[in-house]
């Protein structure tokens, strides 16, 4: 198993929670990327994230806002003129959000809200940024598919899966659920499609963990947990992978 070596990575929802904990981790890594672009929709309110970038010159930070198409264009105007010729080898589309309500107090609103940003949101920064990934995925190494030459991660959720359903007992949370069930089928259609452009796409379950969106259980885990391990895991996914489903530690989920 390879170690994860991209050279250029960007992290979407990158100013708190497991998006910031990508930042700090992906720092750590023995060969850490020279380009980590770091985007959210208010950078000038990240402060954490600030400091980051004031400390390591590799992270770059961007606005990004997924419910704004022209918002992902300037992003990819921004990372293009950055990389000067150079692909991006890592995409982690992290960014979401999470309504509560029960079934009979769901809302269009909140439908339409949700499925624009995990589904429609990161369909079109996928599509944005592709150019970029083909690029990285022709000059890299061409000795299969991997997270370090050329990939699409989607965070998703077991919440949305039809046979786990995580805490539907803790909530129903429906706009959540089936917006996360339509990531990945979108996970699963864009890892068929790209896999013969040497792009792998994945779908990655963090686990349900202690962060401002999924709340503060003693029995959830810890963000810096999570990311390790779904780290270990981008290290460890290959052309077998394209368009799977996988635990954030390297199980294979149900849809």
């Amino acid at each position: 198993m390879a170690p994860l070596s991209p050279s250029s990575v960007l992290v979407t929802g990158s100013n708190r929670g497991l998006g910031l904990e990508f930042i700090k981790q992906l720092l750590q890594l023995p060969q850490p990327p020279q380009m980590l672009f770091a985007t959210c929709r208010n950078p000038s309110g990240a402060q954490e994230l600030q400091e980051l970038a004031a400390q390591h010159s590799n992270v770059r930070i961007l606005p990004l806002d997924l419910e704004n198409i022209a918002s992902i264009q300037e992003a990819f105007l921004s990372v293009t003129d950055q990389l000067k010729g150079l692909g991006l080898n890592l995409l982690i589309n992290n960014a979401g959000r999470a309504i509560s309500g029960s079934i009979l107090s769901e809302t269009e609103e909140n439908m339409h809200l949700l499925y624009q940003i995990h589904v429609s949101g990161n369909l079109k920064i996928s599509q944005t940024f592709l150019p970029l990934l083909k690029k990285a995925a022709q000059t890299g190494p061409q000795d299969g598919l991997s997270c370090s030459r050329a990939a699409i991660i989607n965070i998703s959720s077991t919440a949305g899966s039809m046979t786990e359903l995580l805490a539907w007992e803790f909530g129903h949370c429906v706009s959540y659920r089936c917006s996360k069930a339509a990531l990945n089928m979108l996970s699963r259609c864009l890892g068929l499609a790209l896999k013969e452009e040497g792009i792998l796409c994945a779908a990655i379950h963090p686990g349900w963990v202690q962060t401002d969106m999924g709340g503060y259980y003693k029995s959830q885990l810890k963000k810096e947990e999570s990311v390790k391990g779904m780290l270990k895991i981008f290290s460890t996914l290959s052309e077998e992978n394209a368009g799977g489903f996988y635990s954030w530690e390297g199980k294979a989920l149900s849809w």
